[in-house]
């Protein structure tokens, strides 16, 4: 009797906000480099007799053959081999249409790879514990081989499905989980390991080799899979999922900040002539630049890409690897089609050093149909070939190899930080990991029910420098979160020029993701001027904002009407001096930094302490400090906060600490209360970061305000 994979879905716990994970009970394998080659798949009637029994491997986001631990250690120990993937909808709501498609190009070739060797890649749809309870019934497997996941979700879909499992009493036994890693360098303890890369690099350690494709057992069961879906299939699906957004909500993630200024601005000086624009607009307000019309226009046969105008490199891990040996072989030149489409790609991706690598491979290493040490391996193979088998001292011969080789070796790092958290669990708060567009952003949430509040930091701080006002705001009836910006902290920092419009998306997304409903946005300094950015752009996303020294200025011509000049809106080039610029800044602020923060800490310089200089320090040196750094010395944070606010409509809060070294409070609240409507204001007695100088103060401040806030929204809802 085949099995048939049924659509079921599984109810999201109501409130967003979960107790932290049980530390899982499954068994690892041991991968740390020194473990993985014994492991290699055994020849052809070979190591028959030591095998028995069958395996379940449970692909997520490492849809490939090619350095798989997972499936190669199932292959040495057991017979049968049965390779699942689950179209769920808590892996699939949060994916953009194009990821999605992306998605199903990598699912396609896994499952014609396996079927090639006689195997396939059993598919299906809703609630993945559901259809791995009645795969399990079907297949009776000892083992259940999966990816140790350090985001969030995934971490939280795993332990749902071993929880579910456990609890049904199975006559021939309960599977046991192994979960797997992909380990670049061997480090024995996690939990002693350095939090430091400063530190890290000098231990030394070698990056371990890709493991071979294991040769797949024949799959002799009879099991009936779903067959692949279509784009609309999956989007029907998720439709009807539980606790799917509304269209309203979802649709705030497609709106690009460029367009809606852009939009605004026409709206408002009422422009006719598409010339004098220099933009077009089609019905929904979508921006159609005249740019696409420069890009190849012919459709290449055997492109290597989900669409003509992206830069999504598409498929497994054969058409990955051939895009790789494109990528890097850039200098060369090629009369090939398909490299030379990659190359166009790579030049208009690459808008700083490097940066092409990313935009061109983030998406493929995010569903792991090629993993890092791979990448690290090709490239370091290539630069080998170009230099007589050596690699020099003094650095990589091409910068495609470099780029690629500092890309992979930074995720690395950053995947390590974030297991490290999930894992060590060391800090106040519990941390979690959210990805967005593929990076590792990390995050907290405190409190089960009431209003939702989320705090963000400023430059060069974390989610941490809340540790004074998470808690206690949450004591008051809240339910409070606090990030770690991209870029800052122990969130990733990649290979991207980053700007107010850039976290301004990943404060959206993080709101419609993450938290689910509108909040009250708190920031400090800079990040005063990202959720002022988020309130002027998505106002329905938030119903107060509250400003802690903010950063940005008051325009006395600029009204509430928007009339910005997308001039100085438009994508902000690095200058050559940037990156000198920028190592300038990072070796000043690491000699001076104690000092220079105690000045912003005026009536309470005992709360600049070790732990908080040390952080501080410490993301200093983190792989990409660097390139954050080069962007924010070109920053010139050109939106008026005036016309921000005035878009917003909302109740605004600003706090300022009246002794800010940064700012000169008296004329700033002056500009405020004359040139911004619906504002309050609260002076106190502190410095830059009032809310960590005198914390008590603030949460007062922060509590009632919320309070008040939620009372009028319910007088207005009941009107």
């Amino acid at each position: 009797m085949a099995l048939a994979f049924s659509l079921r879905h599984h109810p999201r716990i109501a409130s967003p906000l979960r107790p932290s994970l049980p530390r899982p009970r499954p068994r690892r394998l041991p991968f740390c480099v020194a473990c993985v080659r014994p492991l290699a798949s055994p020849a052809p009637g070979q190591g028959e007799a030591a095998r028995g029994g069958s395996a379940l491997v449970w692909f997520k986001n490492d849809l490939r053959v090619d350095d798989h631990p997972g499936l190669v250690a199932a292959v040495a120990k057991h017979e049968t081999v049965v390779p699942l993937y689950v179209f769920d909808h808590r892996i699939l709501s949060d994916l953009s249409d194009e990821m999605r498609e992306l998605l199903l190009f990598s699912v396609k070739e896994l499952k014609e790879l396996l079927k090639g060797q006689g195997s396939d890649l059993l598919l299906g749809f809703g609630s993945t514990e559901d259809v791995i309870l009645e795969l399990v019934n079907k297949v009776k497997p000892s083992h259940i081989y999966a990816e140790e996941e350090v985001e969030y979700n995934l971490r939280k879909l795993a332990t749902t499905v071993e929880s579910s499992l456990s609890a049904v009493p199975f006559s021939w036994g309960n599977p046991e989980f192994i979960f797997w890693r992909t380990p670049f360098y061997d480090f024995k303890n996690l939990k002693e390991l350095s939090a430091s890369y400063h530190e890290f690099t000098k231990l030394k350690l070698s990056i371990s080799l890709p493991m071979p494709a294991p040769a797949i057992p024949v799959l002799s069961m009879e099991l009936k899979t779903s067959a692949l879906p279509s784009l609309v299939d999956v989007k029907n699906y998720l439709d009807g999922a539980p606790c799917q957004l509304d269209d309203s909500w979802i649709s705030l993630k497609k709106a690009s900040p460029m367009s809606i200024l852009k939009r605004n601005r026409n709206q408002n000086i009422m422009k006719t002539d598409p010339a004098e624009r220099g933009e077009y607009y089609d019905e929904k307000g979508k921006e159609t630049s005249s740019t696409f019309n420069n890009v190849r226009s012919t459709k290449i046969s055997n492109s290597m890409f989900v669409s003509q105008e992206g830069s999504l490199v598409k498929g497994g891990t054969n058409t990955v690897l051939n895009a790789l040996a494109a990528y890097l072989r850039y200098l060369e030149g090629t009369a090939r089609d398909d490299w030379q489409e990659l190359h166009d790609k790579l030049r208009r991706a690459e808008r700083r050093k490097g940066a092409s690598f990313n935009a061109l491979f983030g998406s493929a290493l995010y569903f792991g149909t090629i993993s890092r040490r791979r990448v690290y391996y090709e490239a370091i193979k290539y630069e080998k070939e170009r230099n007589g088998g050596f690699l020099s001292p003094f650095g990589y011969s091409a910068p495609t190899v470099a780029a690629a080789v500092d890309a992979v070796c930074s995720m690395e790092w950053y995947s390590v930080l974030a297991l490290k958290s999930q894992i060590c669990n060391e800090g106040v708060y519990p941390v979690w990991i959210w990805r967005w567009k593929g990076h590792f952003v990390q995050y907290t949430a405190v409190g089960n029910e009431g209003p939702a509040a989320l705090l963000v930091h400023g430059f060069g701080a974390f989610l941490e420098h809340f540790r004074g006002n998470i808690s206690t705001i949450a004591d008051g009836g809240n339910r409070v979160w606090a990030i770690s910006l991209l870029g800052f902290g122990k969130s990733e920092k990649p290979n991207v020029i980053y700007t107010e419009l850039l976290w301004a998306e990943l404060l959206r997304d993080f709101i419609v993701d993450v938290v689910r409903e509108p909040v009250h946005l708190v920031g400090n300094s800079l990040g005063g001027y990202f959720v002022a950015t988020v309130a002027g752009l998505w106002p329905s996303l938030v119903k107060s904002l509250v400003l802690i020294n903010t950063a940005g200025s008051i325009v006395p011509t600029v009204s509430s009407i928007p009339s910005v000049d997308v001039k100085l809106i438009q994508e902000r080039k690095i200058s050559g001096l940037a990156w000198l610029q920028a190592q300038l800044l990072l070796l000043f602020l690491r000699s001076t930094a104690g000092k220079f923060i105690e000045k912003c800490y005026p009536t309470n310089v005992e709360r600049v302490d070790g732990w908080l200089l040390g952080e501080i320090l410490r993301a200093s040196f983190d792989p990409g400090a660097a390139i954050v750094m080069e962007s924010i010395v070109s920053f010139d944070l050109s939106i008026p906060l005036n016309y921000l606010l005035g878009s917003f409509g909302g109740e605004v809060l600003i706090i300022q600490g009246m002794k800010d070294p940064l700012t000169k409070s008296k004329a700033f609240l002056s500009m405020v209360r004359e040139h911004c409507n619906k504002v309050t204001v609260s002076e106190l007695d502190a410095g830059h970061c009032p809310h960590d100088e005198v914390p008590q103060k603030v949460n007062s401040t922060l509590r009632e305000w919320i309070t008040r806030v939620e009372s009028s929204l319910y007088i207005l809802e009941r009107a």
